[in-house]
């Protein structure tokens, strides 16, 4: 048996330090100390050794299994540290070139309006409120007061999934689900994308955003609406800046509203962005509906409410002065990097 452990680790200890590459290293490991190597048949005949003999038998076992192993170990790492050698001869790298630039990105201009906006309504202790883009019928029209057949449904004829479910036309849904609730009162803020069936222009886009403002609570009147939004249009567009309200027709408002703004680039006096007027159209806004108020579960008669809707690419245009609302998604980097 001694002789047999002898020659098994001659064997392999010289079968060592001829290999040339780790998977052949690998080999001798499996061939010696596997499973079903030199050194596992020679523990499996222990039992044809006398008693006495196998604590001798035994230890041989272990030092020759120690000595391969350390073997392979040297080896093993003496060949890692000439691979690893060999490929920082061949990788040289030269510390003198100049970097790759890393291009950071930043806030699109209609992120940068809508968060200014909303600051502006947080600090009158408005609630940002989201809702779903797919919207049902019963939602986006019948509870704002735009039944089937209604003329202001022709307006804002959008996409259709089926009957019942369609495109969003208007964040005033959110406003709708949240007045179902009955939970008073209500100060809140909707941003989000909305659609409509618009061609492509300067002003108009199939897709664009917008924001809708609700205040429901007993006692609002439209003073209360028309003191919001003035300071609004004071904290938005500057400190200088007056508002005029015009009378309009929404069927989800009664009375309704636009409201203009000073000019805020001649100040009222008439030039090329206000078209000589002195005067620019912002948003639309009036007090609910009591209709609408009923359908969403609201006694008219104990509560009142107002509610405005803010164009974020309106604004937007308005505020940096850009003249092509195309111009926000053409994802052109040199005008991006303007803002």
């Amino acid at each position: 048996m001694k002789e047999r452990l002898e020659a098994i680790q001659k064997e392999a200890l010289e079968k060592i330090q001829n290999a040339k590459t780790m998977e052949t290293l690998n080999e001798i490991k499996v061939e010696y100390l596997g499973k079903k190597g030199e050194l596992t048949q020679v523990l499996k005949g222990m039992k044809d050794v006398a008693a006495e003999d196998r604590p001798k038998v035994g230890q041989m076992v272990n030092e020759t299994r120690t000595a391969i192993e350390e073997s392979l170990e040297r080896e093993m790492n003496l060949l890692a540290k000439a691979k690893q050698e060999e490929k920082l001869a061949k990788e040289v790298i030269d510390v003198t070139l100049p970097g790759t630039k890393i291009n950071t990105g930043h806030k699109h201009p209609n992120q940068i309006a809508l968060e200014d906006l909303e600051r502006v309504f947080i600090g009158m202790g408005y609630e940002i409120v989201e809702g779903p883009e797919v919207e049902y019928d019963k939602y986006n029209f019948e509870l704002l007061n735009i039944p089937a057949n209604h003329p202001a449904k022709d307006e804002q004829d959008t996409f259709y999934i089926n009957k019942e479910i369609l495109l969003r036309t208007q964040t005033s849904p959110v406003q709708a689900r949240v007045m179902e609730t009955g939970k008073m009162p209500i100060r809140m803020l909707a941003p989000g994308r909305v659609f409509r069936s618009d061609e492509v222009d300067a002003t108009h886009s199939p897709s664009f955003h917008q924001v809708e403002g609700l205040v429901v609570d007993k006692n609002i009147t439209f003073s209360d609406l028309k003191g919001t939004l003035a300071q609004f249009a004071t904290e938005f567009f500057g400190p200088e800046t007056k508002v005029k309200f015009r009378p309009h027709h929404f069927p989800f408002t009664e009375p309704s509203a636009e409201m203009d703004i000073t000019c805020f680039k001649c100040g009222g006096k008439g030039c090329r962005m206000c078209k000589g007027s002195g005067w620019i159209e912002i948003l639309g806004c009036g007090m609910v509906h009591p209709k609408v108020l009923k359908a969403c579960g609201i006694d008219p008669e104990e509560y009142s409410g107002f509610a405005f809707g803010i164009g974020l690419e309106r604004v937007t245009l308005l505020k940096y002065e850009i003249d092509d609302m195309r111009l926000l998604y053409e994802n052109d980097t040199r005008f991006l990097k303007q803002f």
